[in-house]
C-alpha cells in the first residue's frame, strides 16, 4: 500500500478507475481468445472424429461473435483509456498545486535547507514519472498480471498437466525479481540522484550565467556542471546495465514455461493421453500468455524506480507545516523577548530583547552579519525563534495562524523580486481583487505611475521574470506599490534603499515616507542618515542588542553607533 501511496504522491485513489476500467478491457480481451479456442475445436474436431462433420452454421455464429467481441473490445478501451491518462495527467496537476501549496507554508529554515533545483526537479520531473507510472504502468501491470492468472484458472480445467509445465518456470521468475529488489532500488536511488545533481548544478549554471561569463568559466570550463552530466551518464548506463540482464533473465525464465509445455504435450499426444484438439488450444494461447506476463514483470521493475520518486514526494508533502489557529490581535505591540535563533547550526541572535510599540518607528543598526534582517524574518514568521519568545499584541506569533499574520504585515524587500507578468499584476500581489484605479493610486503613490506610463504598454507591459526588464529602482518603486496596496498595519523594510543613486533614493524615500505614515514601522537600515529621526534605533553586533536609544541619545554614548555614524560621515 505503501507503494501505491507513493507512486499516486499520497492520492492512491487516483489510480481506482484507471485500474478498474483497464481491469475490464483485460478481462474482454479474454473473450476472442475463447471464441478462437472453440473455432479451432470445431475445425480440428473432425480429424479426430472423422465421421463428424464441421458444423458451419455454428462457425459461422462464431465468426460473427468475434467480430462483435472486437467491437466490444474497442468501445471498453475508450474508457480504460481516458480514464488512464485524464486522471494521470489530473493527479499530476493537483499533486503540483498540493505540493506548491505545501511548500509556501513551511518554514523558510526548512526550504533553504533544500537545493532550488532539488525543488525544481521534484515538481517537474517527478511529478511527470508519476504520471507516467499512473497512465501507463500500474494499470497495464496490473491488467497484464491478471490475464495470466484467468488463463492458469481456465487452462486448468482443459489440462492440469499442460498448465503446470506452461507455468512451471513462473515462480523462479518472480523469485528473480523479487530477490534483486535491494540492488534494483540501490542503484535507482543513486541514478535519482545523479539527476538531482545535474538539475541542482544547471540551475546554479543558468543562475550565475553573468559570473560565468565574466570570468570565462564558459563550454567545458564549467567542470561541476560537465561533472555532474557525465555522473548521470554513467548512472543512467549503470542502471540500465545492471536491470537489463536481471529483467532479460526472468523473461527467459517464463518464456521456457512455453517449451517445457511443448514437451510435455508432444509426450502426452504420443501416448495417446491428450488429444490433438488441447494441444492445439494450449498452443495458441501459450504464444500469447507470456506477452503480458512479460509486460508485468518489465512494469514491476519500472515501478519500484517510479516508487523512489513518489517517496520523496510524499516525504517532503509530510513535512509539518507551520502550526498556529489563532487569528492576529488588534493590537500590534510587537515584543521580542530573549529571542536566540540559529540557522543552519550557525547562531545569529543571542538572547535578543526589543520592545517594538504599536505606531512606532523602530530602526535596527549594525555592522553586517549582525542579525537585522533576521530580526525582520522573525517578526514576519518566515522562521519561528530556537528560544524565547516574540509576541504581538502580548500572544505568541507560534500560536497565530500564519496567513492571518501575514494578512497584518507588509514587507518591501532590498532584493526585490516581481514576476513574470503585467506591471498591474505584480502590483495586484499586494491585495487580490483589486481595481484597476486603486492600483494606479497605489503606484502614484510609491512614485513610479510615471515611469510606467513611459512603458510600451503601460500597467499592461510585461516583466521579465525575477524583474529582470526593470532597473533596481523601479522594481523597487513597484514593490512599495504593491506594499501600499496591502495597506498591512505593520510595515517591515530591509535596506529598501541601500544599493541605489541618489536620484533613485529620493523617489523611493518620499514613496517610503508616505507608506509608512501612521503604521508600526520596523526598518533595517545600512545608511544612517535615513533613520535618524526613527523614534527607537536599535544597534546590534554579533547577534546581540548592544544600544538602544534615539540618535542624539546614541550619539552622546559615543559606543558603536556613534563610530558607525561617524566612519559614513567620513566617507561621503
Amino acid at each position: 500500500m505503501s507503494m501505491l501511496r507513493n507512486i499516486t504522491a499520497d492520492n492512491p485513489r487516483s489510480l481506482v478507475k484507471p485500474v478498474f476500467y483497464t481491469t475490464i478491457a483485460n478481462l474482454v480481451i479474454v473473450i476472442p481468445l475463447m471464441l478462437l479456442m472453440e473455432a479451432v475445436r470445431l475445425i480440428f474436431n473432425p480429424f479426430v472424429h472423422p465421421d463428424v462433420p464441421v458444423d458451419m452454421a455454428q462457425l459461422w455464429w462464431l465468426c460473427g461473435a468475434l467480430a462483435v467481441s472486437l467491437l466490444i473490445m474497442f468501445f471498453c478501451e475508450i474508457p480504460a483509456y481516458r480514464a488512464q491518462y485524464r486522471d494521470a495527467y489530473s493527479a499530476a496537476s493537483d499533486g503540483r498545486s498540493r505540493l506548491a501549496e505545501h511548500l509556501r507554508k513551511l518554514s523558510l529554515g526548512y526550504l533553504n535547507k533544500r537545493d532550488p533545483g532539488e525543488l525544481a526537479n521534484m515538481m517537474v520531473g517527478d511529478f511527470a514519472m508519476l504520471e507516467h507510472g499512473i497512465s501507463h504502468v500500474v494499470p497495464q501491470m496490473i491488467g497484464a498480471a491478471l490475464m495470466p492468472v484467468l488463463a492458469l484458472i481456465g487452462l486448468s480445467f482443459l489440462d492440469w498437466r499442460l498448465t503446470l509445465s506452461l507455468f512451471a518456470a513462473l515462480p523462479v521468475a518472480i523469485l528473480l525479481v523479487f530477490l534483486t529488489t535491494g540492488i534494483q532500488r540501490k542503484f535507482g536511488s543513486q541514478h535519482m540522484r545523479a539527476k538531482i545533481q545535474a538539475s541542482n548544478r544547471l540551475q546554479e549554471y543558468l543562475n550565475g550565467i553573468q559570473v560565468i561569463k565574466a570570468y570565462n568559466l564558459t563550454g567545458e570550463r564549467f567542470i561541476r556542471l560537465e561533472r555532474s552530466f557525465r555522473e548521470l551518464m554513467r548512472q543512467s548506463i549503470r542502471l540500465e546495465g545492471v536491470l537489463g540482464p536481471i529483467m532479460l533473465s526472468a523473461i527467459a525464465f517464463i518464456r521456457t514455461g512455453l517449451t517445457l509445455m511443448v514437451i510435455a504435450g508432444v509426450h502426452l499426444l504420443l501416448g495417446g493421453r491428450l488429444d490433438v484438439i488441447t494441444f492445439v488450444a494450449f498452443l495458441i494461447f501459450g504464444t500469447r500468455i507470456f506477452d503480458p506476463l512479460t509486460t508485468a514483470l518489465a512494469g514491476y521493475a519500472e515501478f519500484r524506480y517510479l516508487d523512489q520518486a513518489g517517496e520523496r514526494i510524499v516525504q517532503l508533502m509530510r513535512e509539518p507545516i507551520m502550526q498556529g489557529d489563532r487569528q492576529s490581535p488588534a493590537n500590534h505591540d510587537i515584543e521580542l523577548k530573549q529571542v536566540t535563533f540559529s540557522y543552519l547550526d550557525q547562531p545569529i541572535l543571542r538572547d535578543v530583547s526589543i520592545s517594538l510599540p504599536a505606531g512606532s518607528f523602530t530602526a535596527l543598526v549594525g555592522p553586517s552579519g549582525s542579525g537585522k534582517s533576521t530580526v525582520l524574518r522573525l517578526i514576519a514568521r518566515f522562521y519561528d525563534p530556537n528560544k524565547g519568545r516574540l509576541t504581538m499584541g502580548g500572544e505568541d506569533i507560534r500560536f497565530m495562524d500564519p496567513e492571518a499574520l501575514f494578512h497584518n504585515v507588509s514587507m518591501v524587500f532590498q532584493d526585490v523580486y516581481l514576476f513574470q507578468d503585467t506591471i498591474a499584476g505584480n502590483i495586484r500581489f499586494g491585495r487580490k481583487g483589486a481595481t484597476r484605479e486603486e492600483i494606479e493610486l497605489a503606484a502614484r503613490h510609491a512614485c513610479c505611475h510615471d515611469f510606467i506610463m513611459k512603458l510600451p504598454n503601460g500597467y499592461d507591459t510585461m516583466v521579465g521574470e525575477g524583474g529582470s526588464t526593470l532597473s533596481g529602482g523601479e522594481k523597487q518603486r513597484i514593490s512599495i506599490a504593491r506594499a501600499m496596496l496591502k495597506n498591512a498595519p505593520i510595515i517591515l523594510l530591509d535596506e529598501a534603499t541601500a544599493s541605489l543613486d541618489p536620484e533613485n533614493e529620493a523617489e523611493i524615500q518620499k514613496a517610503i515616507d508616505r507608506l509608512v505614515r501612521g503604521r508600526t514601522v520596523i526598518v533595517v537600515a545600512h545608511r544612517l542618515k535615513t533613520v535618524q529621526h526613527a523614534d527607537r534605533i536599535v544597534v546590534l553586533d554579533h547577534g546581540r542588542v548592544v544600544e538602544q536609544g534615539r540618535h542624539d541619545e546614541l550619539l552622546s554614548s559615543n559606543e558603536l553607533y556613534a563610530q558607525l555614524w561617524r566612519r559614513q560621515h567620513e566617507m561621503e
